[in-house]
């Protein structure tokens, strides 16, 4: 069964008022491909993509990759810390799989910001802009584009398939902004665990996959038919694919995009080894999708505010899935050969206060946190940059968000210096004075 999970702030009505654009949601397949008409695109200017594991809410960097075996009971919290296959490096107990892939990846414990709020800190982790101020008054400021939309506004479709797409659900400031709805994610619902899993709007109709349309106007009826996520966005509903319906045919019956789609393919034992969980089947179904060319996918794992009872939660399944799922899919893209043409990051928000407050948690804490990062050159058995004793803060090559963007955009050949103009021609930067993390392109 598919969960979503709400962090302490929950979802506010702002959030649903941005639904396709800034917020909570994505398109579905008839929104992306009336408003991707209109967009003006440039080819990849590299064959790199990406698969961001969103951790929402916030996790603990002390619990796990980040331990401080010898501050006070009441900073070290109850976990041990275990050796890596990096000699000299430990991570904490709880992420045992990942500390014996660590050969595979860096992990960056320097990178620090100011906001401790879910919102700002999720707008400025999945964009590299800080949330502009004041945040109530919409029309006087801008939002950021998310890292997906533009990665398919640099780059567009590839072989019918939406450069940009996200599972269970869009991350909250995973949307466009002023980029336009048509960069939005295409978001990818449901259980791939499940049996019978099938992808809403890339499932030929039965009539078509029968072949009993038979003209021109049963195809087009047979395609209206698809289950929609977001008609009410459509300016027209009465208009469903008008002179995009064609497209629309192409895509649910591409070869290639049934066969991305289509987990229950996958051999037995490559999804045991990714665990017979959603999240654990979300990162292969990632892989799959990167392995055929979309360009971003974003797998969005939640329920990691711990305000209360954070070790006992870490020692059940959230921590042990994600552990297992993300160790499998390290391991899965240096085997076939992908490391090279694929970044993987794992990340939150913010990380988790030094002390471990009343109820047996930690609380927001922006000024350290732990970034997974991997592929695309990055060197693997890497750690960059340390906190103080005691975790509280970055203090050695200390990284902000601007800079992690700033390295991101750079690994996919975007120009971090792009000039963008929102629709009403105001100029904006991609990333605002961010400076390259040097360790990740040794």
């Amino acid at each position: 069964m598919t969960s979503l999970h709400r962090n302490c702030a929950g979802i506010s009505r702002r959030d649903f008022l941005q639904v396709g654009l800034g917020g909570t949601l994505g398109l579905g397949l008839t929104d992306l491909l009336r408003l991707r008409a209109s967009a003006a695109t440039s080819p990849a200017k590299k064959n790199v993509n990406c698969i961001m594991v969103w951790m929402d809410g916030g996790p603990s960097h002390y619990e796990t990759f980040d331990p401080k075996p010898d501050a006070p009971a009441e900073i070290r919290g109850t976990f041990k810390s275990i050796p890596t296959c990096v000699p000299g490096v430990h991570f904490s107990e709880p992420v045992p799989e990942l500390a014996k892939a660590f050969d595979k990846f860096t992990v960056i414990r320097s990178i620090a910001h100011k906001d401790p709020n879910h919102g700002g800190g999720n707008h400025y982790m999945m964009t590299g802009a800080p949330t502009p101020v004041p945040v109530g008054c919409g029309a006087f400021v801008t939002f950021h584009p998310s890292f997906g939309s533009m990665v398919s506004y640099d780059r567009g479709v590839r072989s019918g398939l939406p450069a940009y797409m996200a599972m269970p659900s869009n991350t909250r400031s995973g949307g466009p902004n002023f980029l336009g709805g048509q960069h939005a994610p295409f978001v990818i619902g449901g259980d791939p665990n499940a049996n019978g899993f099938q992808v809403r709007d890339v499932v030929v109709p039965a009539d078509i996959a029968e072949g009993r349309a038979r003209t021109r106007r049963d195809l087009r009826a047979s395609l209206d038919r698809m289950q929609r996520f977001n008609d009410k966005l459509v300016e027209d509903p009465a208009v469903v694919f008008d002179k995009f319906y064609q497209q629309g045919f192409d895509l649910v019956s591409s070869s290639k995009a049934q066969a991305a789609f289509d987990i229950s393919k996958e051999d037995a034992k490559v999804r045991d080894r990714y665990g017979r969980s959603d999240v654990g089947q979300r990162m292969l179904l990632a892989r799959r999708l990167v392995e055929v060319g979309v360009s971003w996918v974003t797998v969005h794992y939640g329920g990691w505010d711990d305000h209360r009872k954070l070790f006992e939660t870490y020692k059940g399944a959230r921590l042990k899935t994600f552990d297992q799922a993300l160790s499998a899919l390290l391991t899965d893209l240096h085997e076939r050969g992908l490391m090279e043409n694929t970044l993987v990051i794992a990340t939150g928000e913010f990380g988790r206060t030094p002390k471990i407050n009343k109820d047996a948690g930690r609380d927001h804490w922006p000024h350290a946190m732990s970034v997974l990062m991997a592929g695309a050159g990055i060197p693997g058995g890497q750690i960059v940059g340390a906190t103080d004793a005691k975790g509280y803060n970055a203090s050695e090559n200390v990284y902000r968000p601007e800079d992690f963007a700033a390295s991101l955009y750079t690994k996919l050949g975007i120009d971090p210096h792009t000039l963008l103009h929102t629709q009403s021609g105001k100029p904006v930067h991609l990333v605002n004075d961010g400076r390259l993390i040097k360790e990740l392109f040794v």
